[in-house]
């Protein structure tokens, strides 16, 4: 009978069941567990436990591994703790790779898309994962994507979404627009290797910029964050007090208005700066100036913004032949236009300061443009009295010298007229004062964010839910005629427009408010639009009548724990955050917050090796082309690199989940996946630490079987009568359960906690009372500590014990404070600060009687025989120090 238990344990630890069979025999489980259950019909404490949903690349890697496994086992935890669990999982399915599928294999997106998640579904559901696949939504679908455009049109009632032109990557020659992923690192169309330009498009916006102030300011609520990722978000919405200053343009009635977070150092302006696509420029030009100007404009439009914004890149210019006066100063300055200032940023001019400020030098020193130090270090100036104009011109002439770059940090004003010897503080609040009362500036908090662009020009997206006509303007798509559908039939060529514009009987449309001739809008949405809100559609995921929900969505929401890939923590976070609180205002959500708890899991990596002799992709080396004994180039013989990086196919250093599964088993696979490092950093894979946990799930596996095997014990312990070995297997077991909840609970330091398992399967091996009924409350414990963990293996084990439910829908174990307390301990017994012997005592001694113990132990008595004892030093619990001459 053991043999064959020990049998079956095998095939259940690697799994060797079809998906089809492990999905059936987890079908009443699931219906045990209650996932199906509303938040009206339980009134047990809610939990939010989710993912970050992956896109269906087609197949899983180590990293959806981690990830799912992470979340799963905190789900298992929370239902096992007496939570209604809500865990579900879905598809970001738009996107630019399956309109690549489409051209290169001929495959529509829609099928494309489909065939992959279904692949994909069977390997997550092969993983034991505790998901609600009834709740199961992709972005792709008609009847997730209608309220995708529902919700475009409550940010267009809200006045939050709006029409501009804005700059995009633009194919010559296939006369396409280019996502950037499809720009190579030389500026170059991925297709046609044609240089890309920047060409300038009416697109769609979201205007989130009205919400930056909120964003910013509910980052402290989110005391579940990471600290990093907060400062990260932080530093994307990037806020700064400064001043709008206007510099009249000579010859001309209009201004050139800047914004700038140093007014102090606004005497040192040398020049003022245009982007070139500014629509000033033009009118600045001089004739003299023209073609060269028109030279520059041609030849930065073909940079993308990478190329215009890089720090390494020198930055370039051309005068404009127009000048501008500074209003502090009335002195006339020149205008320029260069590559590194943008339209899109700020007022898409800037004030050339260059003796304070690292790139304005760089650019001075380029173009031989004055360089007037206005700032200078408070030690620099002390002993000077600044204000006779021969000491400032003396105090000039010695930093003029001193200074062979930019000097940035704040300091004290120097030739700058009634505002000379005031700090930079000081001065930055009286400049703008004064700028206020001359008409020319004033005060203004400008944010580093920009508005979000969403229109995309390419078909495998949420169509943007409006239509264009002559008479009646921009008209919404009337909530009846939701969804705007993606049309079937469209050839994919990647050359020309949109394929939808290209499809004429989509496109041409009547006006649904007046009737006239009119025509669809061609770009489709960003595909965070679709998973800025996916999160609360899980929550009411059929509802066909509304979005969802507010009274489900509000109960369940927010989400209790999510987790996600680190490079996630700016975009996808801002802009789920930004939705909820749009949302919100829109009367549909009662909370400002969509994530309450945060964890950004580490990546995982792969033994990788590299020839450093190579470069771009040829100098990785796959690793089944590699003898791990002396690793050599098979090409050149030469000597490769051994390192650990994150595992991808381009490394060839990839783990692929199903031969792990296959080798393994789905257990064991999750069990190295949490065991091998914290869950927030880095994971190396190694094969050896998989072989540790597949040991220990088999050394489980007949701890446990054999008890069955033996008779389960169904005898009451009596804790009054237990033996001193009864007394510590039962301490061990309540130290494991509370060290383990503690370790799931906190910090989710899911390591530590299967090192406590192994500390407690120890406990139950080298346990002398296998009789007792304490050791089958410590097997039982085992069990159902380990569930969340391993849940196929744990829960054919506790069917082993003769239970008939599954041990998921089982209570968490809970500790008995009282276990945990020792009848004796272990005292050291020092004499002169060295340790001299051990031993056993009362745990509840007090000082004076741990000292009375250790004075009458045989090795006190010997050492200290005919000696002075001059001090004692009792360290309860610990030890006992006799200090003699």
């Amino acid at each position: 009978m053991t043999e064959n238990l020990k049998a079956i344990g095998n095939d259940i630890a690697l799994n060797k069941y079809s998906p089809a069979a492990i999905e059936e025999k987890w079908q009443k489980t699931w219906a045990e567990l209650g996932l199906d259950n509303t938040p009206t019909e339980n009134n047990q404490p809610k939990f939010y436990a989710l993912s970050m949903f992956p896109y269906p690349s087609g197949s899983l890697h180590m990293g959806h591994v981690r990830n799912y496994t992470i979340t799963d086992v905190i789900a298992r935890l929370k239902r096992m703790q007496g939570y209604r669990v809500l865990h579900p999982m879905g598809w970001d399915a738009f996107g630019l790779p399956a309109e690549n599928a489409a051209i290169d294999r001929g495959v529509p997106p829609a099928k494309w898309t489909y065939q992959n998640i279904a692949q994909m579904r069977q390997q997550l559901q092969r993983l034991g994962l505790s998901i609600d696949w009834d709740r199961e939504v992709a972005t792709c679908s008609p009847d997730y994507y209608k309220w995708t455009q529902w919700i475009f049109l409550q940010f267009l009632q809200a006045g939050l979404a709006y029409q501009k032109e804005a700059a995009v990557n633009w194919d010559p020659i296939d006369q396409t627009v280019l996502a950037n992923e499809q720009v190579d690192s030389e500026g170059r169309s991925w297709r046609s290797g044609a240089k890309v330009e920047r060409k300038l498009l009416r697109q769609w916006f979201f205007k989130i910029t009205d919400y930056a102030e909120e964003l910013l300011n509910d980052l402290d609520k989110l005391t579940g964050w990471p600290e990093r990722v907060k400062l990260m978000q932080a530093n994307w919405i990037g806020k700064s007090v400064g001043a709008y200053l206007e510099f009249p343009i000579v010859g001309m009635e209009e201004k050139i208005g800047v914004y700038t977070t140093r007014p102090d150092t606004v005497f040192g302006v040398s020049y003022v700066v245009l982007a070139p696509e500014h629509p000033l420029t033009k009118r600045v030009t001089t004739k003299d100036q023209q073609a060269a100007v028109e030279a520059f404009i041609t030849e930065v439009s073909n940079q993308s913004e990478l190329e215009r914004t890089a720090e390494d890149k020198p930055k370039r210019g051309v005068p404009t032949g127009g000048k501008a006066i500074n209003p502090f100063t009335g002195e006339e300055v020149p205008i320029l236009i260069a590559d590194y200032v943008l339209y899109e940023y700020g007022t898409g001019a800037v004030m050339g300061v260059p003796a304070h400020d690292v790139r304005d030098f760089k650019f001075a020193q380029a173009y031989d443009l004055p360089i007037e130090f206005v700032i200078a270090a408070p030690a620099d100036v002390d002993g000077f009295d600044l204000t006779p104009a021969s000491e400032t011109e003396e105090v000039t002439q010695l930093i003029q010298i001193e200074y062979n770059e930019a000097y940035t940090e704040p300091g004290i004003l120097i030739n700058s007229e009634q505002f000379t010897g005031m700090n930079s503080v000081d001065a930055k609040a009286a400049i703008v004062k004064y700028a206020e009362e001359q008409g020319f500036g004033k005060e203004r908090i400008q944010y580093r964010l920009r508005d979000w662009l969403i229109s995309r020009q390419r078909y495998w997206g949420a169509p943007i839910p409006v239509i264009h006509c002559p008479n009646c303007g921009i008209v919404p798509v009337p909530d009846k005629d939701l969804p705007v559908q993606l049309p079937e039939e469209v050839e994919f060529t990647g050359r020309g427009g949109s394929p939808l514009a290209q499809l004429e009987s989509w496109v041409n449309v009547p006006c649904p408010t007046c009737g006239t001739p009119a025509k669809r809008e061609t770009d489709t949405m960003d595909t965070f639009i679709d998973s800025s809100w996916y999160f609360l559609r899980f929550t009411d995921a059929k509802n066909e009548q509304q979005v969802f929900d507010s009274a489900k969505t509000n109960n369940w929401m927010p989400v209790d724990q999510y987790v996600g890939g680190i490079e996630h923590a700016i975009l996808h976070l801002l802009y789920s955050r930004f939705f909820t609180k749009v949302l919100r205002d829109r009367g549909l959500l009662n909370f400002d917050e969509p994530f309450a708890r945060l964890l950004t899991q580490g990546m995982v990596q792969g033994l990788t090796y590299m020839n450093p002799n190579k470069g771009g992709k040829d100098k990785w080396v796959p690793s089944h082309l590699v003898n791990p004994a002396d690793p050599r180039d098979p090409q050149t013989g030469e000597p490769l690199q051994r390192l650990y990086a994150t595992m991808s196919k381009s490394k060839g250093n990839g783990v692929a989940p199903e031969d792990v599964i296959a080798k393994y088993g789905i257990d064991t696979a999750r069990m190295f996946i949490l065991f091998k490092a914290p869950p927030e950093k880095d994971l190396e894979w190694d094969e050896a630490d998989v072989e540790g946990q597949f040991r220990f799930l088999n050394r489980v596996w007949r701890l446990v079987t054999d008890y069955a095997a033996a008779g389960v014990s169904r005898k009451q312990a009596q804790l009054a009568d237990l033996s001193k070995p009864e007394k510590d297997l039962r301490r061990a077991i309540h130290t494991a359960i509370k060290s383990i909840t503690e370790d799931l609970e906190d910090q989710y330091q899911f390591n530590t906690a299967i090192s406590e398992l192994m500390k407690l399967s120890n406990s139950l091996t080298d346990s002398d009372c296998k009789n007792s009924p304490i050791y089958a409350e410590g097997i039982k414990a085992l069990v159902a500590l380990l569930a969340p963990f391993a849940p196929h293996i744990a829960d054919e084990l506790w069917h082993l014990l003769g239970n008939q439910n599954s041990i998921h829908t089982q209570t968490w174990p809970t500790f008995d404070a009282a276990a945990l307390i020792a009848d004796e301990i272990t005292l050291v017994i020092q004499i002169n600060g060295k340790k001299r012997a051990d031993i056993q005592v009362p745990s509840q001694a007090d000082k004076a009687e741990l000292e009375k113990y250790a004075r009458e132990s045989e090795v006190v008595q010997r050492h200290l025989e005919g000696k002075e004892i001059k001090k004692v030093i009792v360290v309860p619990g610990k030890l006992v120090n006799f200090v003699v001459g």
